[in-house]
């Protein structure tokens, strides 16, 4: 649309012409004088964006945007200022807590467990495929997929002693200590990667390990976080000394909490965690440095849903 301009007509007064009126190209009904120092068209003052010398209208201001690079931080990921992922990660957590605090079943319906047997008055036995015609089975083994990322949102319900609340209540803390950081370093969609991956490496080895097992907690996630910083602190060349104490800490709470924790989920997602972080640190820097990643993220992907197809064929007998 082009600015109008009325005809100009002559002066009553003096017949001369007067000025034409012009409109800005985007509000006819506006008059105004000023254009566009890009395009030469004319803008009202709701279209003027200042530049550094003049203004411009709204669709120069968005193709001269197009033209700039984004900022990017050293593994590919855009900068953000908000974690926005590690507020939304632990939202989720804490409205499962909710749940759980409303309905207890829930732990029972959407943990992680690879393979139980249920009667009709809900009393729980060790998975056997001989007793699958008399018992009902539950778990992954029972086509619950789902469990082996659900389980990764739940914690230890209140009434459990000793931990109850400190379950989550510690796992957030690390979660909002070691996300921002993280997430600031990967950008956001390959931080819910990383987490994700991790959830789901963490499931899996305890699956692979412990079928047997019903576990909820993001504490397979946190620590796949913890090998990311790990592996970030050495590819920018960061003080380790620090950085090594943390992982010492944390690789002695794994050792420590395994008499009351799924140390098989602990390991599960460290592993996950620094092999997704490697894969997004060491990525060739070129063009294809995004391909590459996702391309690893996938293979990591795959992998482990494959050892869990395998791990449930071979708990029933083939019958996957």
């Amino acid at each position: 649309m082009e600015p109008s301009e009325s005809t100009a007509e002559p002066s009553a007064s003096t017949g001369t012409p007067a000025p034409a009126v012009t409109t800005c190209y985007r509000h006819p009904k506006a008059e105004t004088y000023v254009r566009c120092i890009r395009c030469d068209r004319y803008i009202c003052p709701d279209c003027m964006r200042e530049a550094a010398v003049g203004h411009q209208c709204v669709e120069c201001v968005k193709e001269g945007m197009r033209s700039v690079r984004q900022a990017r931080t050293a593994f590919g990921g855009r900068i953000s200022a908000v974690p926005a992922v590690t507020y939304t990660l632990i939202a989720l957590n804490v409205l499962a807590y909710l749940a759980e605090l409303v309905r207890p079943a829930v732990v029972d319906r959407f943990g992680m467990l690879g393979a139980h047997l249920v009667d009709t008055d809900g009393t729980h036995y060790l998975y056997d495929p001989a007793l699958t015609d008399l018992l009902r089975p539950e778990g992954v083994v029972a086509g619950e997929w789902y469990r082996l990322l659900t389980g990764a949102f739940l914690h230890l319900p209140a009434t459990d002693t000793p931990f109850g609340v400190v379950h989550i209540v510690m796992n957030m803390v690390a979660l909002w200590n070691l996300g921002r950081v993280v997430e600031a370093q990967l950008g956001r969609v390959r931080y819910l990667a990383l987490y994700l991956l991790s959830a789901l490496g963490s499931s899996v080895f305890v699956l692979l390990i412990a079928p047997e097992q019903l576990t909820v907690g993001a504490s397979g996630a946190v620590f796949g976080l913890g090998a990311a910083y790990y592996v970030m602190a050495r590819r920018l060349g960061a003080d380790m000394a620090s950085v090594n104490r943390y992982m010492a800490g944390l690789l002695l709470w794994m050792v420590v909490s395994a008499g009351f924790a799924s140390w098989q989920g602990h390991l599960g997602g460290l592993l996950a965690g620094g092999v997704v972080t490697a894969a997004y640190a060491y990525a060739p820097r070129s063009g294809r440095r995004a391909l590459v990643q996702a391309a690893a993220c996938a293979a990591l992907l795959a992998l482990l849903v494959l050892c869990a197809w395998g791990k449930v064929v071979g708990l029933t007998g083939g019958a996957a």
